[in-house]
């Protein structure tokens, strides 16, 4: 199964390399690899460059920026699978085989995200690995993934391990929407949650890299605005917090076994997972409730 991956990039020579070997050094056999650098000085081409003959396309101009990019790359893209990494984060080593198989073994996927999201630091070390109970279309539209101000929603969506079928991507619009300058990938999910749910993986996929002073961090306000806008516009509409301590009651005090009750009532979602079997070697479809 072949798999497009697109790298945006403009003046990150310092992670650019890392980045990029995180997704060549996997050694998948059907990759499509293709970065997009917005013109670059620092020494970014360089580095380019040099895995040249092992990309699928690549080019180093001016653009209107990072979503601009991403759509670059993906119209010289032919793969099943999409999925794009910004060009100081990274990728889990195993984290494409995994991909493919599950979109392979199972049809009815048409995207999948992490449970398991690892912060990597300025290093490139994993520093933390943060667990999710899983993702709902009903929970996206109540607002429960929306980040905070000053904060990440306590359940959110990392793009860096998110992945999905062509077929959805062009369902979807198929471009990520450059009227945002930051929340263009929340947007992209409220869009993807119009025609399919999204479905956990228990394994970490891929992480962000967090140091600081990049877009997502300097500029935090104007992506919770964003997002709020692009959940609006697909028919959001986020929870008060009575809402949400309620439901925080029924998961801690539900035993499992009833927590499929508890759903009928409302106050749990039911999510997908793709599971692992221990004993198959296989992967299966879950349904949790949280």
């Amino acid at each position: 199964m072949k798999i497009s991956m697109v790298t945006p990039s403009y003046q990150q020579g310092a992670f650019l390399e890392e980045a990029m070997r995180s997704i060549l050094d996997q050694g998948y056999p059907e990759l499509e690899y293709i970065v997009a650098d917005g013109g670059s000085t620092d020494g970014s081409v360089d580095i380019i460059r040099k895995y040249a003959d092992r990309l699928h396309w690549w080019v180093s101009e001016r653009d209107g920026g990072q979503f601009d990019a991403i759509n670059k790359g993906f119209s010289h893209s032919t793969g099943e699978v999409m999925g794009w990494l910004n060009s100081d984060d990274k990728l889990t080593p195993w984290c494409l085989s995994i991909v493919a198989e599950i979109f392979s073994t199972l049809p009815e996927v048409q995207w999948i995200t992490t449970l398991a999201q690892i912060r990597w630091d300025v290093q490139g070390r994993a520093v933390r690995c943060l667990p999710q109970r899983g993702f709902s279309r009903a929970g996206f539209l109540a607002g429960e993934y929306l980040p905070r101000p000053g904060s990440f929603a306590p359940c959110f969506i990392q793009q860096e391990s998110t992945f999905w079928r062509r077929s959805l991507w062009e369902r979807a619009g198929g471009s990520v929407g450059t009227n945002f300058s930051q929340a263009g990938d929340f947007d992209l999910w409220a869009r993807f949650y119009q025609h399919a749910e999204l479905y956990g993986v228990d394994a970490p996929l891929g992480g962000f890299r967090y140091y600081g002073d990049q877009k997502t961090g300097a500029g935090h306000e104007r992506y919770v605005d964003e997002a709020w806008r692009a959940l609006l516009a697909q028919g959001g509409r986020a929870r008060g917090p009575i809402h949400r301590a309620l439901r925080r009651l029924a998961y801690e005090s539900c035993p499992p076994p009833l927590r499929a009750l508890a759903g009928s009532l409302g106050l749990l979602y039911a999510t997908k997972c793709c599971r692992h079997h221990r004993h198959s070697g296989r992967w299966r479809i879950v349904t949790d409730w949280n």
